[in-house]
């Protein structure tokens, strides 16, 4: 069976968070497309909640904790992303922006890319179209048309489920199995991600004699 690996990064603030809610919601809904083309899918939930002062001391000093690490490593070898955030003022959060500040440079190039965010008025729709899509095709990111922003009355009460219309309505509920498809769609045509070693060899050491040796 073909496999996959999927990076999800949610930066809600509070546990549990709407923010995580949705990236499990969308998660799923991927991880269900993929099961029907025949792809196993590996999923990894980075909470930036739980890396938030790793995050501020890599800015500072260049040199990411282990955990942190990992995360950023997590997100560089997937072959898909979903990216989740609470919208404050209209934007990103800081947490949010930082994390993606310290990635690689080149990390996000070409991935396949599902963008969400949550806010308390549906009025914060729009910054997913005026922040965050700008924010990911600067990082060359290959971000899906539907972009999924869920508003408190999206939410059945307090049961974490999603209302709205179903496969082949407007609402919420399927915007995000659209949304899946997309980016199912891009990562199972796409090639496996395959990251770079950083200790393997790059230097030719026959040809360095040869274009050391004087003349």
């Amino acid at each position: 069976m073909t496999r996959r690996s999927l990076a999800v990064v949610t930066a809600g603030l509070s546990q549990p968070s709407t923010s995580r809610l949705l990236a499990d919601q969308l998660a799923a809904a991927v991880h269900a497309e993929l099961a029907g083309r025949g792809v196993d899918l590996d999923s990894t939930v980075i909470e930036l909640r739980d890396h938030a002062h790793e995050v501020v001391d890599h800015t500072l000093t260049g040199f990411p904790a282990p955990a942190l690490r990992t995360a950023l490593d997590a997100v560089a070898g997937a072959d898909g992303l979903i990216a989740v955030g609470p919208i404050f003022n209209a934007s990103y959060s800081g947490l949010f922006k930082s994390f993606f500040d310290v990635l690689a440079e080149g990390a996000l190039t070409d991935k396949p890319v599902l963008i969400g965010a949550t806010g308390g008025t549906a009025r914060h729709s729009l910054a997913l179209e005026f922040a965050v899509r700008p924010m990911f095709a600067y990082l060359r990111a290959a971000v899906v048309p539907t972009a999924i922003f869920a508003a408190p009355e999206d939410w059945s009460g307090q049961s974490g489920t999603i209302d709205g219309a179903g496969e082949d309505g407007a609402g919420l509920r399927g915007r995000v199995i659209r949304a899946s498809r997309e980016l199912a769609a891009e990562m199972h045509r796409r090639e496996p991600t395959q990251v770079a070693d950083p200790f393997a060899l790059t230097t030719d050491f026959a040809q360095l004699r040869t274009d050391s040796t004087p003349r």
